[in-house]
């Protein structure tokens, strides 16, 4: 079992909602042009589930999973993630807000070469200050977790893709996030590691009560989701949520 860092909970105990978003707009400015990529999006992601923002090429869901990860400030909306209005944060506060609070999963992986599997793994505790003795627990547990203790020394170069997959997942979990994004995290796996690595991540997601959140448009990471929220054109268009699991009511998030 790996150790927590951190509750999940709201003071009263009560799990909150993973994202509320309310009315939340996105425009880039291309040349001389405005592109909308999002339009009025209000939505409610429920905490400690596995959540898949799914859509075509162009319909705003890798920019719904930015300004969710607070990578990218929306243009206008009301955005709360795990019980914090990140609007009213500066850069700096969003910045010590996304390295305690958030994990990320790229689908390039983003692993620093020059590293091994457990630096890398260690590196954000280090940055965080954890002392040495614990972030080697952490990150040896972690490790373990998923299935990499004997490839602790190497570095991504000797790793196949599943493997380095299975670091960055490491990697994402070792502040115990609250919430853990990942954009389209299977996009360069073929089909059978790319159903592994969807295993672990619901196996993890279970254990540590973790909330995730993908952009995706692969069918198994669907067919694994809790809730698909569907975006076209930059707008919710369907939320489908699995059958049995209790939906948002009278204004409660209820977990999974």
């Amino acid at each position: 079992m790996i150790n927590t860092l951190d509750t999940k909970q709201s003071g009263g105990g009560r799990a909150i909602a993973a994202v509320r978003i309310s009315n939340v707009r996105k425009t880039y400015r291309l040349d001389a042009v405005d592109v909308p990529a999002l339009a009025d999006v209000t939505l409610t992601v429920r905490s400690e589930c596995f959540t898949v923002l799914s859509g075509p090429s162009g319909s705003g869901k890798t920019t719904l999973l930015n300004i969710i990860g607070c990578v990218d400030r929306a243009g206008h909306g009301d955005v709360e993630v795990v019980g914090v209005d990140v609007n009213r944060l500066s850069d700096d506060e969003l910045s010590d807000f996304r390295a305690r609070h958030l994990g990320y999963v790229f689908q390039t992986f983003n692993l620093l070469p020059v590293l091994s599997a457990f630096e890398n793994v260690e590196y954000p505790l280090a940055i965080a200050g954890l002392r040495a003795a614990e972030r080697r627990q952490r990150a040896g547990e972690l490790l373990d977790a998923v299935g990499l203790a004997d490839k602790a020394r190497s570095r991504p170069g000797r790793l196949s893709g599943g493997q380095r997959q299975r670091v960055a997942i490491a990697r994402a979990l070792a502040m115990a996030p609250r919430l853990v994004l990942a954009d389209e995290p299977t996009a360069n796996l073929d089909s059978e590691t790319g159903h592994s690595i969807i295993e672990l991540m619901r196996t993890l997601q279970r254990e540590l009560r973790t909330s995730f959140v993908f952009s995706s448009h692969d069918p198994q990471l669907l067919g694994a989701a809790d809730d698909i929220i569907r975006i076209v054109d930059g707008r919710i268009v369907g939320i489908e949520r699995a059958a049995g699991h209790r939906d948002v009511t009278n204004g409660e998030a209820f977990a999974c």
